[in-house]
């Protein structure tokens, strides 16, 4: 059984977001969000960076193209998912190692410091996605008669 805990994070993007195809034929994108603590200081009153925590991100499918394609290092992002847990062995020193990841359901670029234009694609691939979708004429055109 896996525990699954949904977070929301904002923040930075330390580096460009790695995209690529997995083993399984996946499409992926990768990064590390950075997101900074700040606190008021009640002695100077002034707004202060009392820490960072990074967490890394994964995201799948046509979302990562758009990750990969959209988003560079530096960008303000939001991004919510599901907090994954799991572990390995180090193949150097052979240690146990964890790790924790958020495995991205939605990634979007924050509006609070930047303007976004937004270049819609087709939810539909391939011919389906210019499709303007079934045609009917209405009964009273189609000859049609009604009875009680």
């Amino acid at each position: 059984m896996t525990t699954r805990i949904p977070v929301t994070i904002e923040g930075n993007l330390t580096s460009d977001p790695e995209h690529g195809n997995a083993e399984s034929g996946n499409e992926y994108a990768r990064f590390t969000v950075a997101v900074n603590d700040r606190r008021l200081n009640e002695t100077t009153n002034r707004w202060e960076d009392v820490g960072t925590v990074f967490h890394r991100v994964v995201v799948f499918n046509q979302q990562s193209r758009h990750v990969a394609d959209s988003l560079r290092k530096g960008d303000s992002v939001i991004v919510a998912g599901d907090l994954r847990f799991g572990s390995y062995v180090d193949k150097e020193t052979g240690q146990a190692r964890e790790t924790r990841d958020i495995v991205a359901d939605n990634v979007g670029a924050s509006l609070k410091f930047a303007d976004v234009i937004v270049d819609r694609a087709p939810k539909a691939n391939g011919p389906a996605a210019d499709a303007s979708g079934p045609i009917a004429t209405p009964a009273s055109y189609a000859g049609a008669e009604l009875s009680r």
